[in-house]
């Protein structure tokens, strides 16, 4: 499974340049079945890297502008009354495809922004009081502007839970900056881009990425990661079960793509920071001081530390 990651961040990489490293953690969060919000300003490429991996997946892919007037109908659908039949047909809404792309998720309103709880937790859609499976395998990649404020509506913490990671493009160096005025010169490199698995391979890979194996130390080991940003005098509020299942998942993608099936240390801190940077409050004391949620998740790395006994038993 390696090889195959390995192509296609690189073939995405042909087309957002010089972010390899996000690309990788973006292929991560696929196949371990997570969802994607990128918090970034506009123009960075976040659109375009969505694009590449749904052409590269070949997944079927929807996007849509979140405005003030975006209603949940749009999003989950709904039903219409057919006067032939005498029954409501169902209209399915932009969420029915396998990769959607919500941009700028912060300008529309609460009562749209949950219409994706279900989405992202289940998978399905209620609407009128039936249960609608949606396609497999389903993949949201949400992006939200940091810098602009007016109008927005900051998501809740139930729903940042739902998302397995944060990411964030930022602005390329002068060298990638050139090598991407240089790559649009004639041509859009996306229309380059080819179809490299398709959506049964990724059903594939992310079965398998389940089955990586992890010890009852590696286990305790990320359940005291969570316990120790609950206790912290800095953070308002730690991480939930649902993040430590999500850094549970995480850290065996970041196994599968190191060509492992067993997970160590090093793959939970390779996502750490992604899995649990928007999970966590800081507090006014640590705003006051400046303290960044980065400062306080590489404190808790080095302080909690993992049994010396376990590093030498991880494989089955």
């Amino acid at each position: 499974m390696k090889e195959k990651l390995i192509n296609i961040i690189s073939e995405a990489a042909s087309v957002v340049i010089g972010k390899d490293k996000i690309l990788r953690q973006v292929m991560m969060a696929v196949i371990a079945r997570g969802h994607i919000l990128i918090e970034d300003i506009p123009g960075v490429g976040k659109t375009t890297m969505a694009l590449a991996f749904s052409r590269i997946l070949s997944l079927d892919y929807n996007r849509m502008q979140f405005t003030p007037d975006v209603m949940p109908s749009d999003i989950v659908g709904f039903s219409v009354y057919n006067k032939v039949t005498g029954n409501f047909d169902y209209k399915p809404g932009v969420i029915a495809c396998n990769l959607f792309l919500a941009d700028e998720i912060n300008r529309t309103s609460s009562k749209t922004q949950s219409a994706l709880l279900e989405t992202m937790e289940e998978g399905t859609v209620t609407v009128d009081g039936v249960t609608r499976a949606l396609p497999k395998p389903f993949i949201v990649i949400a992006t939200q502007n940091p810098i602009g404020s007016v109008g927005t509506h900051m998501l809740p913490d139930s729903q940042l839970d739902r998302f397995m990671i944060r990411l964030s493009l930022g602005y390329p160096d002068v060298a990638d900056e050139v090598d991407i005025l240089k790559s649009r010169h004639r041509a859009n490199p996306l229309y380059n881009i080819e179809p490299l698995i398709g959506k049964q391979d990724i059903l594939k890979m992310q079965t398998e990425c389940e089955s990586t194996f992890l010890n009852d130390k590696m286990y305790r080991y990320i359940a005291s990661l969570a316990a120790a940003t609950r206790t912290h005098p800095l953070l308002k509020l730690g991480i939930s079960p649902r993040g430590s299942l999500a850094l549970v998942s995480m850290a065996k993608a970041a196994a599968c793509i190191n060509n492992r099936d067993y997970v160590i240390p090093d793959d939970v801190h390779e996502v750490f920071y992604s899995v649990c940077g928007h999970r966590i409050v800081l507090s006014p004391k640590a705003k006051l001081e400046g303290t960044s949620t980065a400062d306080i998740l590489g404190g808790i790395l080095k302080d909690v530390k993992i049994q010396p006994s376990a590093r030498s038993s991880l494989m089955r």
